[in-house]
Order: C-alpha cells, then sequence, then structure tokens
C-alpha cells in the first residue's frame, strides 16, 4: 500500500509549538496518548495491519531544509537551536501499540518521552481517516471537479460575509489530497478579489501552508493544561500554563485555549495580566453565544476593552453557523473562525469520521509516579480521561 503520510511538516502546527513548549519546561515527562473513536466505529478486518504498515513506514519521514527554511520564515518565534533538533528528529514506531479486538474496534496506545511522542496526533488520525475513506470505496465515488466547485462557492461564501477564517482540518480529513485541493481553491478565491470583506487567514497544515505560501496556524493544544493540572492543581493549572508558555514565546502564540477544564475553572483566576498578555481566547466547546458573553464579561470586569481582544471559535463549526456567531457577535470582539472537517471532509457521500487522540496519563520525570491526565471541557460529551479522576475533579466544581 502506498504511504500516506509522506511529508514530515504534513502536521498541524500547534504540534511544534507545543513541542518547543515541553522541550524547554518538561524535557524529562513522559506520556501516554490513547485514541478514542467517539462513534464507535467497528474497522474492517485487517486494519490494524494497515496502519502499522503505515506506522513503520514514518521512520523514513524526516524535515527537509525547504521546510526548515519556511519555518524559520514563518515561525520567528522558535529559536534556530530548535530547527536543529527537528532536524535530528526520527519517528519512532515502537512508541506507538495498535491492536483490534474481535468485534473490530481499534485500539491505539502511543507511550513515551513527551516531547517525541507528540509527533504522532496528527500522522495517526489524518492516515486513519484516509485508510477508512479508501477502504469505504469513497475515493472510487469522489468527483473532483464537483469537489472543488463546492470548495470555491464555499469560500466565496465564507469572505462575502465577512469571516475572518483558516482551515484546522488536517486531523479528519477526507484525503491529502482534498485538503490540498481545498487550500488551493480557498487561496485562489481570496486573492481573485481585493475588496472582500472577509479573509482566508491561512491553514493550520505546515506543509500546505509552505506549498501555497500561507500563514502557518496555531498556537497550543489541551494538552498542555491536561498535564499542568497534575503538577499545578485544577484551579493553578491554567494560570500556570499561560505564565509559562508567555516566558517560552514571550508574547508570541498570544491566543489561549481555555476550557480543558470548563470556563467557571479558567475565568474564576484570569489575572489581568495575563489578560493583557494574551491576545485573546479560543472557544473549543460549549454554547458558543453563551462563552461570547462570558468572555465580553470577563475583560470588563478586569477594565479591559473586548473590542481589543480576539475570540478564535473553532468548536465543530460550519460556515452558516460560523456566519450566525460572526452576527452575534457585531464587532464587540475581534472574531475569527478555524474550521476543520466541514472543509477538509465535506465531501459529497462520505460520512467524516469522529477520531480524536488525547493525552491519558503522564509524569513530570521517568522517576515519578503516573497519574491520570484528565479533559473536562464545557460540553459534557468531550470530557475525556480516567473516570475516577473525572468525577472527583467535578465534584470540586459543585
Amino acid at each position: 500500500m502506498r504511504q500516506i503520510i509522506t511529508h514530515f511538516t504534513d502536521n498541524d502546527l500547534y504540534t511544534f509549538t507545543c513541542q518547543y513548549y515541553i522541550l524547554e519546561k518538561y524535557p524529562r515527562a513522559e506520556v501516554e496518548y490513547s485514541f478514542i473513536d467517539r462513534n464507535n466505529q467497528v474497522y474492517p478486518e485487517g486494519f490494524a495491519a494497515m496502519l502499522q504498515e503505515q506506522v513503520d513506514n514514518m521512520k523514513n519521514v524526516v524535515i527537509t531544509d525547504e521546510e526548515v527554511s519556511f519555518m524559520k520564515r514563518k515561525c520567528i518565534y522558535l529559536p534556530l537551536w530548535y530547527f536543529t533538533y527537528l532536524k535530528g528528529y526520527r519517528f519512532n514506531p515502537a512508541e506507538v501499540s495498535i491492536s483490534q479486538d474481535s468485534e473490530g474496534h481499534l485500539a491505539i496506545k502511543v507511550k513515551g518521552k513527551w516531547f517525541s511522542t507528540i509527533m504522532w496526533e496528527m500522522p495517526l488520525l489524518s492516515t486513519i481517516s484516509e485508510l477508512m475513506h479508501m477502504l469505504r470505496g469513497d475515493f472510487e465515488k469522489y468527483d473532483a471537479a464537483l469537489e472543488e466547485e463546492r470548495a470555491k462557492a464555499k469560500t466565496e461564501k465564507i469572505l462575502s460575509a465577512g469571516l475572518v477564517l483558516g482551515d484546522m482540518g488536517t486531523r479528519r480529513r477526507f484525503s491529502f489530497e482534498h485538503q490540498d485541493m481545498v487550500i488551493k481553491v480557498m487561496d485562489q478565491v481570496a486573492k481573485s478579489r481585493s475588496d472582500w470583506p472577509g479573509k482566508f487567514t491561512g491553514t493550520s497544515n505546515v506543509w500546505l501552508a509552505m506549498k501555497y505560501d500561507l500563514v502557518p496556524l496555531g498556537t497550543m493544544s489541551h494538552q498542555l493544561i491536561s498535564f499542568e493540572e497534575n503538577v499545578s492543581g485544577l484551579f493553578e493549572c491554567n494560570y500556570n500554563v499561560m505564565r509559562k508558555f508567555s516566558d517560552v514565546y514571550d508574547g508570541d502564540n498570544g491566543i489561549y485555549l481555555y476550557d480543558c477544564f470548563g470556563d467557571k475553572v479558567f475565568f474564576s483566576n484570569l489575572s489581568k495580566r495575563m489578560a493583557m498578555m494574551y491576545k485573546g481566547l479560543r472557544v473549543d466547546s460549549g454554547d458558543e453565544f453563551e462563552q461570547t458573553e462570558k468572555i465580553i464579561a470577563k475583560y470588563k470586569e478586569l477594565g479591559i476593552d473586548p473590542a481589543t481582544k480576539q475570540v478564535v471559535y473553532s468548536n465543530g463549526l460550519n460556515i452558516d453557523k460560523a456566519i450566525e456567531i460572526h452576527k452575534y457577535c457585531a464587532g464587540r470582539v475581534q472574531d475569527s473562525y478555524g474550521v476543520g472537517t466541514f472543509l477538509t471532509c465535506d465531501v459529497t457521500g462520505a460520512d467524516p469520521m469522529n477520531i480524536v487522540i488525547k493525552l491519558t496519563s503522564g509524569r513530570i520525570t521517568e522517576k515519578r509516579l503516573w497519574h491520570p491526565c484528565i479533559k473536562l471541557s464545557c460540553n459534557p460529551t468531550k470530557a475525556l480521561g480516567d473516570e475516577a479522576k473525572r468525577n472527583y475533579l467535578i465534584s470540586q466544581l459543585q
């Protein structure tokens, strides 16, 4: 079978920004990630073996000088020594264990040093998604001309509505080729007129950003806060990640993903200094309208004009929902949007997958005990991790 991931930076930017943070703050940390299929999908017989073949091939995927040059130019907040590290990085298939039970359900664990294992999330998810669409026969039904026209119409709708929007769809894409086409079309449509009310901001996929000379998008992921809870505790973990992240990036990458343990935990301990230091917040769960009001109220409470702050909405959006949120915001905040599956797997006749890989345990050094890593979210259906600890943390919020 052909190799699906062939480019080192066919990965989301936050993988690299989080990796550098980990190298700086937790270089000895060890973690375990777990694969979760929210639809409890039954996979075809032999799927685990096909996936293992793809994982084994990853050891040959290395960063190129072209990729390094692009990242040095676009990611000025990353130091030169980090690119030397990336040149020496090799995917280690031994960190990944894959199995499939008699009913066809897939189990995947990734375990090892945090700075190394973090690289596996996107390659695994995008490979699983593409393999499934291939095996379902979706590729044979794919109408390239139709999908290109749909991508063009979708982009025109985005830009006409005044949305500031970027692609975040690597993890559950239909295929690499389809995501490539979508990015190409969105870039072409955006450049076809200088007077669009909206803006195409780029893509989280670093390789595709390089191909089309776009801005690679992304700052951080939930795993940083989920890990920090075991270090700092439930009510201090957000503050300490904000402090450590701002130390590492010296003011760059200033969009904070705040919902790992729900909005109550975050807003109860958001200091004015941190609110001023960060450019804005990312809404990835909960009711967007309710979250918008809470964000505005908190900024006002701190004496900050909400209209000076960016709010990035990314909670499983489609374009109609993004337009609805944009109208609701009405300039009260600087709203922008990260859309994933609806851009990269909205393909006629194909059902998108609902899969994630999340941090489920960790320890700060190889000499410490392992602890469960939890995500509560503002949406109970997105809560993940050890049930006993999850219930304990929820009890602390009562």
